[in-house]
C-alpha cells in the first residue's frame, strides 16, 4: 500500500514539471517578437548616424566663358645689326640694355678707304662734267658728231653712279639703328675688325610684345581680334597684365588641328621678352549667372549632379552646367537661387543619407535632448 502511494506521489511531481515546462516554452513562444520588440527597442531611441557635410549656397554672380593657355612673350619687332662694309670699329657709341631709335649711329668705322674712293669718283665726275658742257658748245657750232656727244652723255651718267655708289660706301662706315628699341646684345668692342654683313648688335622692340597661342579648331568661331586677354608670368607671381587679341589666323593647320591666335600687350615696362605667359581669354560674358563651386560636382562619371541638402537628407539632384570660370561653375538648370549643394563630404553620401551641415547645430542632439525633456 504504501509503495502505491509512493509511486503515485512520484507520478504527480513527474506530470507537474512536464506541465511547467510546456507553460515555459508556450510563453516562451509566445513571447518571442515581444522580446524582439523589448530587444530592439533601446537601437529605436538612438538615432541614424549624420554624415558631416560642408555646403555652399547656390548664388547668382558675373560669370565669364573662357580659353586659357600658355606662351613665350616676344618681342613685335626684331633686328640683327649687320656691318655692311669691313673695317676697324674706332667707337662702339651704345651698351646693353640702352634704349636707341631708328637712324641713330651705333658704331664708327674706319672711313679713311671709302673716302678716298669717294673722292676720286667724285674727280672723275667733274672731269667728265666739264667735257660735256664744252661738247655741248661744240655740238651747236657742228663741230662734234652726234655719235661722240651720246658717249660723253653715257660716260658722265656712269661716273655720276660711280661716284653716289662710293658715297654709300661711305656712309657705311657709320652703323645706324635699323629700328627703334633696346639693344638686347652686343658682339663687338673698340678696335676690332668687323668684316662685312657680320651681325654685331641685336636690338629688340619691346614697346609691344606678343604672345602666340596654337588654338584648337573647336575654338575657330569663338576667338575673335579685339577680345580681352588676361596673362600671368611666372617671373611676376600675382600681377596680372591686360592686353588684346591682335589677330587671329584665317585657317587651320591640317596637321596639328590648330590656330594661331597672336596677343599683344604694352611691353617697355616690367614684361620682358622670353618671359612665360599664362594667358586667359575671355570670349563672353554673362552678368547674372546662377553659380556653384566646381568643387560640388559629382565625379561618377555619369551626367552633372549634386548633392542638395533637403530637410538634413542629401538629395542627389541632375543639374544642366553652362561655363567654367576657375572655380565655379555655372547652373543652367535643376537648382534654385538658395539650395545648399555640399561641397565636402560628398564621398561617404547616398540619395537619402541623413547629413550635418557643419557649423549648423546638430539636429538629432537637440531632438533626443527634447524628447528626454518630455519623458521627464
Amino acid at each position: 500500500m504504501a509503495m502505491e502511494l509512493m509511486s503515485r506521489g512520484w507520478q504527480r511531481t513527474l506530470l507537474a514539471a512536464c506541465l511547467a515546462m510546456g507553460v515555459a516554452l508556450l510563453g516562451g513562444c509566445k513571447g518571442g517578437p515581444e522580446g524582439d520588440a523589448q530587444a530592439k527597442e533601446p537601437g529605436a531611441d538612438k538615432a541614424e548616424e549624420a554624415v558631416p557635410v560642408e555646403v555652399v549656397k547656390a548664388a547668382r554672380r558675373s560669370i565669364a566663358a573662357s580659353y586659357t593657355g600658355t606662351a613665350p612673350l616676344e618681342a613685335r619687332a626684331e633686328s640683327q645689326v649687320v656691318a655692311k662694309t669691313s673695317g676697324v670699329a674706332l667707337a662702339v657709341l651704345v651698351e646693353e640694355g640702352q634704349h636707341v631709335r631708328a637712324g641713330q649711329t651705333l658704331v664708327r668705322l674706319d672711313p679713311d678707304r671709302a673716302r678716298l674712293q669717294a673722292a676720286q669718283s667724285a674727280a672723275q665726275l667733274r672731269k667728265l662734267e666739264a667735257n660735256y658742257r664744252r661738247s655741248q658748245a661744240l655740238v651747236a657750232q657742228q663741230l662734234i658728231s652726234a655719235n661722240d656727244m651720246d658717249q660723253l652723255k653715257y660716260d658722265l651718267e656712269n661716273a655720276r653712279a660711280v661716284n653716289n655708289l662710293a658715297n654709300l660706301e661711305l656712309s657705311y662706315s657709320n652703323v645706324v639703328a635699323p629700328i627703334s628699341g633696346v639693344i638686347a646684345s652686343r658682339s663687338i668692342k673698340t678696335g676690332n675688325f668687323v668684316q662685312i654683313n657680320t651681325p654685331i648688335l641685336r636690338i629688340i622692340d619691346d614697346s609691344r610684345l606678343e604672345a602666340t597661342l596654337n588654338v584648337p579648331e573647336r575654338e575657330f568661331a569663338t576667338l575673335k581680334a579685339g577680345q580681352p586677354v588676361l596673362m600671368q608670368v611666372d617671373a611676376l607671381p600675382g600681377k596680372p597684365f591686360r592686353g588684346t587679341v591682335d589677330r587671329v589666323s584665317p585657317v587651320v593647320d591640317s596637321g596639328s588641328g590648330t590656330f594661331r591666335v597672336i596677343c599683344a600687350f604694352e611691353g617697355a615696362g616690367t614684361l620682358q621678352p622670353g618671359m612665360f605667359g599664362r594667358i586667359r581669354i575671355d570670349y563672353d560674358q554673362r552678368a547674372d549667372a546662377l553659380v556653384i563651386p566646381r568643387l560640388a560636382l559629382l565625379d561618377d562619371q555619369g551626367d552633372p549632379a549634386v548633392y542638395v541638402v533637403r530637410n538634413g537628407k542629401a538629395a542627389r539632384t541632375p543639374i544642366k552646367v553652362g561655363y567654367t570660370d576657375g572655380e565655379w561653375t555655372e547652373v543652367r538648370g535643376g537648382l534654385q537661387p538658395g539650395d545648399a549643394v555640399v561641397t565636402a563630404g560628398k564621398v561617404a553620401l547616398r540619395d537619402g543619407s541623413g547629413v550635418q551641415v557643419i557649423g549648423e547645430p546638430a539636429k538629432t542632439a537637440v531632438a533626443k535632448a527634447q524628447a528626454k525633456g518630455e519623458k521627464q
